[in-house]
């Protein structure tokens, strides 16, 4: 079976470097974005009451003061003392908000407990001002919880799925404010790289001027500033989408990333491998101990002992030795190790050994 998963490896790995190799182009929207045109990140403290029994309990201190609070806000003067939690639960409320959103638009956003609550199923969350890093408010949550999963128990029996303290709400805040968006310099946009790099900076300059003319000059590996053309200066947003739409050949550095959880592999095209050498084998040892009982012979005086016998079982599998020469790619590399018949762990190992070896030319990520 595990030879079965490697040569499949290998074979998409195979497959991915073919493709890879053609010359490809992107839209630039694809890769870069207009600097200063970006989603802003909002905050708030909330209340989640509705709940059968799983909310916080009493420690929660905050919890109290906070449903306090708000019922003094309406007129009822309480003592923290005096509620009872378990029914209610404290929360912090993210959202994204996306650039040029309007009052009035409405964005999901997602309820995570602070408390020690249980389970937030079935919760309502009261409204909740939502902030952003400049502490003004900019939207406001509120709505019934939408969980995806339960949490059930009976004395010391307990199911559960999923995570049922995070929650979401579908449109469940409403934008109240709008965030200012500068993306225009002047007479000048900065195009930005979604990664920085020198290449792809300079090939995005070129084949703006190569289609508008002399207006773009890359200034480091992630900005592009680009002039706007005096047709265009009545029209920003129409000069923005002939942009996105001009066609790049984008570069990256040589990776091979590895999930050693899953025994993934995954390379890039322009990966490279010197000349090197490489041998498979594995080695098994297997210990046992099995536990004889020794009888004496009839009418004797011996009595009746427990002897051990151990014994120790070794197994090697057959190395292989395959001598790789200086490939472009790792196309050879992957048939060489589907020669040998490795599994994917050890297509891990025998990637990170030739990177200790100094001939893999390529960044080596393990996530």
């Amino acid at each position: 079976m595990l030879k079965r998963i490697a040569i499949l490896l290998l074979f998409l790995i195979e497959l991915t470097i073919g493709l890879a190799m053609a010359n490809h182009t992107v839209r630039l929207k694809d890769i870069a974005q207009v600097q200063g045109v970006r989603e802003n990140q909002l905050i708030g403290y909330g209340i989640v009451v509705g709940l059968n029994g799983t909310g916080d309990k009493n420690a929660a201190i905050f919890s109290s003061k906070a449903m306090a609070n708000m019922m003094k806000e309406m007129g009822i003067n309480l003592s923290p003392k005096d509620i009872k939690m378990s029914n209610v639960a404290a929360v912090v409320v993210t959202a994204q908000i996306p650039a040029f959103v309007t009052p009035g638009t409405k964005i999901d956003c997602i309820v995570s407990s602070i408390g020690d609550a249980t389970d937030l199923s079935n919760g309502v969350l009261l409204m909740t001002p939502l902030s952003g890093p400049d502490g003004k408010v900019y939207a406001v949550a509120q709505g019934p919880l939408s969980l995806g999963g339960y949490s059930a128990s009976q004395g010391r029996s307990r199911t559960q799925k999923n995570h049922p303290t995070v929650g979401r709400i579908p449109n469940g805040a409403i934008v109240e404010r709008e965030i200012p968006m500068e993306f225009v310099e002047g007479n000048h946009i900065t195009i930005s790289l979604n990664i920085p790099d020198f290449t792809t900076a300079y090939r995005v300059s070129s084949a703006i001027n190569k289609s508008l003319g002399n207006i773009a000059r890359a200034i480091d590996g992630s900005r592009v500033l680009v002039t706007i053309p005096d047709e265009f200066k009545k029209d920003v947003i129409g000069f923005i989408s002939t942009l996105e739409h001009i066609e790049v050949e984008p570069d990256v550095n040589a990776r091979v990333i590895i999930n050693e959880r899953t025994g993934t592999v995954v390379a890039g095209k322009d990966v490279k491998v010197d000349t090197v050498a490489i041998s498979h084998g594995s080695l098994s040892i297997e210990v046992k101990s099995q536990w004889l009982v020794s009888q004496p012979t009839p009418l004797s005086t011996g009595s009746t002992e427990i002897v051990p016998q151990n014994g120790v079982k070794v197994m090697e599998q057959e190395g292989k030795m395959v001598v790789i020469g200086s490939t472009p790619t790792v196309g050879d590399l992957a048939s060489a190790l589907n020669a040998l018949g490795v599994s994917p762990r050890d297509i891990i190992s025998i990637f990170q050994a030739i990177k200790q070896a100094g001939a893999l030319a390529a960044d080596l990520i393990i996530i």
